[in-house]
């Protein structure tokens, strides 16, 4: 079985997305940007956000801060840091886009989490995370509770 050469370059392409996806999943507490992602695959910014987009569903930007989001949703679950210590841990440099990016994702922001995530205490931590697993894409309900 041959494969044409636009297959070729789409099969290639995809296997860079996933070196993309798996450097953002590792580095999610780093600064990362599009085009430092971009240049680690050899692709232009706009080329690497297209083809994540269409491969994933959103793009690398919105991949990056839902990462960052789980890992503050975990920290914040834990209760001994506070919602700044959490934001700066993860690899956000603004509270503000932190906090907004946090409640359009749980459905309420950082500090009511941190202060309900309580109903957690005692499950294991594998259950913990699915049943507060943010969800994507803004599709959090106004009164979603974890």
């Amino acid at each position: 079985m041959t494969t044409t050469p636009a297959e070729g370059n789409r099969l290639r392409d995809l296997a860079l997305l996933r070196r993309v996806r798996d450097r953002i999943d590792r580095e999610y507490a780093r600064p990362l940007n599009v085009e430092a992602l971009a240049r680690g695959v050899h692709m232009s910014a706009g080329h690497l956000s297209r083809e994540f987009r269409r491969a994933y569903g959103e793009s690398p930007y919105s991949y990056l801060m839902t990462r960052r989001i789980e890992r503050a949703m975990a920290l914040l679950r834990g209760g001994e840091l506070s919602v700044t210590e959490v934001c700066f841990l993860v690899g956000c440099s603004s509270l503000g886009t932190f906090s907004t990016r946090f409640t359009e994702l749980v459905g309420v922001p950082p500090s009511v989490y941190r202060k309900e995530a309580a109903a957690t205490a005692g499950l294991p931590a594998c259950v913990a995370k699915q049943v507060t697993r943010p969800v994507r894409n803004r599709e959090a309900p106004a009164s979603a509770r974890p």
